[in-house]
């Protein structure tokens, strides 16, 4: 099982598992992930994202300032506290995500195509319970998001 897991992970990261078309790996993991957690969750400040996937303030923060400079997430002050700064999906970072996880699933279909919908199931359903359990020993990893297809 170790090696099998080495390989995955050296193959996930040299196709970074990106897609398919002109979508192809035209988002890096870490905008991705931060895309994905704002549309699932809503607009929230970089504590509380940085707090719910489970990495630093200054990761976050830097990690977001290319994608404010690209359009793809918006800066505004908290309505409360004028101090704290909100950060929201941009109409255009929610097309983009959605081109993005279109590609990805293509891919995800492409590479399962000759699976039954039960091992895609299983297989999503024990995926997600390592990633849980990997979690569990090293927290500072994005907690794992229930299955979308």
């Amino acid at each position: 099982m170790q090696h099998q897991v080495a390989v995955f992970a050296r193959r996930a990261e040299q196709t970074r598992l990106g897609g398919i078309g002109q979508a192809r790996n035209s988002m890096d993991r870490a905008a991705y992930l931060l895309l994905n957690r704002l549309d699932q969750v809503g607009p929230m400040g970089v504590k509380a994202l940085a707090s719910g996937m489970g990495i630093d303030s200054s990761t976050v923060t830097r990690q977001v300032a290319p994608l404010v400079e690209a359009g793809l997430v918006t800066r505004t002050t908290h309505p409360e506290d004028g101090r704290a700064v909100v950060l929201k999906l941009s109409p255009h970072g929610t097309a983009r995500l959605g081109q993005v996880r279109s590609s990805r699933r293509e891919l995800m279909a492409v590479l399962t195509e000759d699976w039954s919908e039960e091992d895609r199931e299983t297989f999503c359903r024990l995926l997600t319970r390592f990633n849980g359990a990997m979690q569990g020993i090293h927290p500072s990893t994005e907690t794992p998001q229930a299955p979308t297809s």
